[in-house]
């Protein structure tokens, strides 16, 4: 039951993400994309469950959220899974979601 509530709450921050508006396009060059990857790797359970229900309490503001912790809808869905695949870590970021939503 746990892992399935776990299964689908990132898989309802993964749709939120992939489903927002997407006229907005943005183009980087290379030297102006974010390096998320390394700050991304620091992230608990935790802080990703905090993120998670930011992302769902503003789900407009989704691309600022996941900026301002280095991180792209990419490398959040990537870490989200990595998450999911851990019991441990899944409860520790349910744990974290509940109490920020």
């Amino acid at each position: 039951m746990k892992k399935a509530t776990i299964a689908i709450a990132a898989l309802t921050l993964v749709l939120t993400l992939g489903c927002k508006d997407k006229s907005k396009t943005a183009s980087y060059s290379s030297s102006q994309q974010p390096v998320a990857t390394e700050q991304a790797q620091n992230l608990t359970p935790e802080q990703l469950g905090e993120i998670g229900a930011k992302i769902k309490k503003h789900p407009s503001d989704a691309d600022k959220i996941l900026s301002e912790h280095g991180l792209t809808q990419a490398t959040f869905e990537k870490e989200i899974r990595q998450v999911a695949s851990d019991p441990a870590a899944s409860r520790r970021y349910r744990d974290a979601y509940k109490k920020a939503v």
